[in-house]
């Protein structure tokens, strides 16, 4: 394997991982500045009153974004394997 090849394999991998990251990640980032808003507005401060709406929107996003996040970590797979003969060799 060449430098250049290995390179190209872990810049792939860091993609796919913020990709197939990202929609969980801005679920909890928009619920976290909903709910602060809210204590904001309302001048509830209780540390965890937005565990439970996170916890509840990244389920749903799991629900929803899950095949989706599967099948991106499945075709890399079979890439990644498929291509071992030539990586190798």
């Amino acid at each position: 394997m060449t430098p250049e090849s290995i390179m190209t394999l872990g810049r792939q991998a860091l993609e796919l991982t913020l990709l197939i990251s990202a929609p969980v990640l801005l679920t909890a980032l928009i619920i976290g500045l909903l709910v602060s808003i809210f204590q904001a507005a309302t001048q509830i401060n209780e540390q965890t009153l937005s565990f439970i709406p996170k916890l509840i929107g990244m389920f749903v996003i799991l629900i929803i974004a899950g095949p989706w996040m599967l099948g991106m970590l499945v075709d890399f797979i079979q890439r990644l394997y498929s291509n071992i003969p030539w990586m190798v060799g």
